[in-house]
């Protein structure tokens, strides 16, 4: 009898615990499993460590990518490397918990080389708009913050539902996304600049090319004609770059616009932020017919 009772008395102790597991499904279809939130959670990429701190997890972090500057606090954690490469021992000696990456962003050899090593590795993507909102549900529930995830979710899609397309001209407004010079980068249907671009009532010249950053020639440009050339704060001058193509009609217009890309680059609570300047950006050049 009373061993009987012990043995119930196991199972009632035992009980929380298993009620308590957590269970996700990550960008890679892996399933993940939690008997308690990770405490010691390292970061790859800036837009990760942004929406960590965003659902309250940046305590636990304990190591991040050298790019992660925001917010303020993020610039103290230890440095693992950079978009190019990872150091597998900065990380292994900082024995987390949980690595958390992102496919398309991290290099695969990366990706591949933390499973090697037996870090536990949760995938994420971000292409689109929407996605920002489902990253921090995602994150919220991976780090033991699932409220703060889904208010903080709920207050960035009310934000982007708020936004409203511009009234620009019918066809929209051509535009030519600069990502980057050498290799001449834009952005791909696919990526979230491209529907920041549909929302402000223009439309990528390069719309229809998958890929979130597909390289490009300087003659498929002057094929597509954009009336507009825009790129982020952290590319090289567009002016002289393409000043002296004169039949160009960015060049005819003078249509060359420059966006804070820590805002319209990383898709993160803020990207809200940077979908009003493109907007605002974008407006006048929608108006010359």
């Amino acid at each position: 009898m009373i061993g009987r009772l012990v043995c119930w008395l196991c199972l009632l102790l035992a009980w929380p615990a298993q009620a308590a597991v957590t269970h996700l499904v990550d960008d890679a279809g892996q399933i993940h499993e939690f008997a308690r939130p990770p405490q010691r959670i390292i970061s790859l990429t800036p837009h990760l460590t942004e929406l960590l701190y965003a659902v309250g997890a940046g305590s636990q972090l304990v190591g991040a990518d050298s790019a992660s500057d925001f917010p303020r606090a993020a610039l103290a954690l230890p440095r693992v490397g950079d978009y190019s490469r990872i150091n597998f021992e900065r990380i292994l000696a900082l024995k987390p918990d949980l690595v958390i990456v992102w496919v398309g962003g991290n290099r695969p050899a990366d990706i591949h080389g933390l499973k090697q090593i037996g870090v536990p590795v949760l995938h994420t993507e971000a292409t689109r708009l929407d996605d920002v909102a489902r990253l921090l549900r995602l994150l919220g529930q991976a780090s033991g913050h699932a409220r703060e995830g889904e208010a903080a979710a709920q207050a960035y899609s009310g934000r982007l539902a708020a936004l409203k397309v511009r009234d620009g001209r019918k066809p929209p407004l051509r535009v030519f996304y600069q990502v980057w010079d050498r290799p001449l980068m834009t952005v791909g249907g696919t990526h979230w600049i491209s529907d920041a671009l549909a929302l402000c009532g223009a439309r990528s010249v390069f719309a229809d090319l998958r890929g979130l950053s597909p390289v490009v020639s300087r003659e498929a440009v002057l094929r597509r004609a954009p009336e507009l050339i825009v790129s982020g704060s952290d590319a090289p001058d567009l002016r002289r770059q393409w000043q002296h193509f004169a039949s160009l009609p960015a060049v005819k217009n003078q249509g060359f616009v420059r966006v804070d890309a820590n805002l319209l680059h990383r898709p993160t609570p803020r990207l809200i932020e940077g979908v009003a300047t493109l907007c605002a950006a974008v407006a006048p050049w929608s108006l010359v017919q």
